[in-house]
Order: C-alpha cells, then structure tokens, then sequence
C-alpha cells in the first residue's frame, strides 16, 4: 500500500486573551497532518504543541517529515504498534508531533473501517461525559463577565484558572455569579505547598469538585504534602506526562490529568487511563488549545473517563475543523455520524 503524507501550520486566534500563572496568550499554531492511501482516503490528525513541554510548532514542523517518512516506510496504516514503537526511536521527545501521526492514523484505519473511532475501540458512545469549559485569568470582575457568557452559551462545569494572590476573591466573584455549576480549579503549579494547604483549606467552603497541580511539578513531595492534607481532592497534570508516571502519583493524588499532547499519542493515552485506574485513580482528559484536528479524537476517549477537560477548539475564535458535537458542553458521540474521529474540514 501507498501512503502519502503531509503537513499544514494553521496560527488560530483565541476567541479571548488566555491568561494562566505562566503567561497570556493572544492565538494558538496548531499542525495538521494528513495520510492518504491509495484509495483516496485521508486521516487527519492534529498537533497543538507546549513550549512548557520543550515544544514549538517549528519543532512539530522540524520532526514531522522524519516521523511521517516512518509512515510511509511502513505502508500498512493498520500497524498501529509497529508504527508506534518506530515513532519513538525516531523522535524520543516531541510528543505533540508524534501524537497528530498517531491521530492522523487512527482516522485512517477507522475511515477504512468505516467504523467511528469509539466503536473500533469498543467504547458505549452513551457514557460520554460534559466537559468543562475554562475561565483563564483575569481580574475578578472580567472573569465573572466571561462566566456569565460561558453560562449563556449553555456550559454547567467550569474550571478556573487561579495563582495569583486573588485567587480567594476569584472563586468567591465566580460562585456569586454561578452558584450551581459544577467548578474546579487550575493552579498550573503556582502554589508553594504550604501556601496551596492554606488556599485549598478556604476554597473549600466554595464547593469545589477538585484541586489541579497546586504545587510545581518538580516538588513530589510538596505533591504529596498537599493531598494529604487537602480537604478535597486532587488533580496532577504537570506531573503526570507518561505512562511511567502513574505508579509515582498514584499516592499524591486523587486525579490523573491524561493528555494527548504530553504523553504521545492515542495508544499511550489508554495505557495511562488503564494504569490509572489500577492504581486506584480517577481520570481526566484535558488538552492543550488545540483545533478539532485533535480534539475530535480526545473526545472518541471519553467513555473510560471520570472528567472531561476537552475545550480546546471552544477557545478558538476560528477553528478550520469541525468535530464532535459538544452541545451545551456535552460530548455527544451518539450523533456523529461519520467514521474516524470525526474530524472534517470545515471550510
């Protein structure tokens, strides 16, 4: 079998200013694969890269036509573990780069199936879940300003960015606005751990579902210091990158935050969910801003999930993919009616 393979950078601006403790953004530079075989069918997969990960859409572009020349080495889509494993000899790092490959076939193989994505996998497309929907930071009242809009359009879980020393006043302004939505919030690392003990202790009276990455990834112990005192639980993210990771957070935490854009792809992102779960972890799914290129095949995953952080696209101003329908928020795998991710360009 032939297989063709290329690349597209796309700079998508950001319906609003996306502040988190480590800086603002104003667009996101996505990458979007395509692998067509002989017959004319194409597999789109997407790459939403971190530079807090080593990663740069120049990066994902500089390793693309190394990690694609595997694919079409190999020519049979269908070997997903083959292509996998030579995937990561050729690239170590770079797992935004090689998770939109990793996408990009699972579309294809799907497409060829003619079998959406969830059902390949054996999934109940009916325990799909509602994803949150996140306020960045911002002073108190503007961010009370784009809950209120987040509430319009229909979202009921909402997670909150905080780490700046009006993090008490955010959560109070949000909840005044929004009694009854479900809220979590989003550190990204910025607390020391006696100073996240001293937060979380007041958040708690605010009705909170959980606490993500209060404290530095680099500080396991501040990790664990933390959730063994932390009246609700909590969510590591920055600390959770791999599969390798679960066993060393399963006792300094509550929730394994899974990402395609950290871990590599679609395959590792299951073996994280099953390791998750046998260490007696609950799991979420979240994602970087990201376009439905990736975003469409994140949502195929959510029936093994407990939470669903999947808004990346939301964020978008403008988005040149359309993907799982999330009305109200709500993953709705039932009605797409198209094989693979669901992915499709939308112009």
């Amino acid at each position: 079998m032939t297989l063709n393979t290329s690349f597209e950078r796309h700079s998508l601006p950001l319906e609003y200013p996306f502040t988190i403790a480590r800086g603002t953004r104003t667009k996101t530079d996505v990458i979007t694969v395509q692998i067509e075989d002989d017959t004319g069918t194409v597999g789109i997969g997407g790459a939403g890269p971190s530079a807090h990960y080593g990663e740069t859409a120049a990066t994902v572009e500089a390793v693309l036509p190394d990690l694609l020349k595997v694919v079409e080495d190999v020519g049979d889509p269908h070997q997903l573990a083959r292509i996998e494993r030579r995937l990561r000899e050729t690239v170590e790092r770079n797992p935004a780069a090689r998770t939109a490959v990793s996408i990009a076939l699972h579309d294809l193989v799907t497409k060829r199936l003619e079998l959406p994505l969830y059902r390949y996998w054996g999934l109940d497309p009916t325990e799909s879940l509602e994803t949150s929907y996140t306020i960045g930071l911002d002073d108190p009242d503007t961010m009370a300003e784009k809950t209120e809009t987040a509430l319009d359009r229909g979202y009921s879980t909402l997670k909150l960015k905080l780490g700046t020393d009006r993090d008490i006043e955010i959560v109070e302004t949000i909840r005044s606005v929004a009694p009854d939505v479900d809220l979590f919030v989003d550190a990204n690392e910025a607390w020391t751990p006696r100073e996240a003990v001293s937060r979380i202790e007041r958040l708690a009276d605010f009705e909170l579902a959980f606490v993500e990455q209060p404290v530095p990834a680099d500080d396991p112990g501040g990790l664990k210091f933390v959730a063994d005192r932390s009246p609700m639980p909590i969510a590591a993210d920055e600390s959770c990158i791999t599969v390798a990771d679960i066993p060393q957070i399963a006792d300094r935490c509550d929730i394994a935050n899974i990402k395609l854009m950290k871990c590599g792809g679609l395959r590792e992102a299951k073996r994280m969910i099953h390791a998750a779960r046998a260490h007696g972890l609950e799991v979420m799914l979240g994602c970087m801003t990201e376009s439905n290129a990736s975003i469409a095949a994140a949502c195929q995953l959510t029936p093994l999930l407990d939470y669903a952080d999947l808004d990346g696209s939301l964020l978008l101003a403008d988005d040149p993919y359309a993907g799982v329908p999330m009305p109200d928020g709500v993953i709705d795998l039932e009605t797409v009616d198209r094989a693979g991710t669901g992915a499709v360009a939308d112009r």
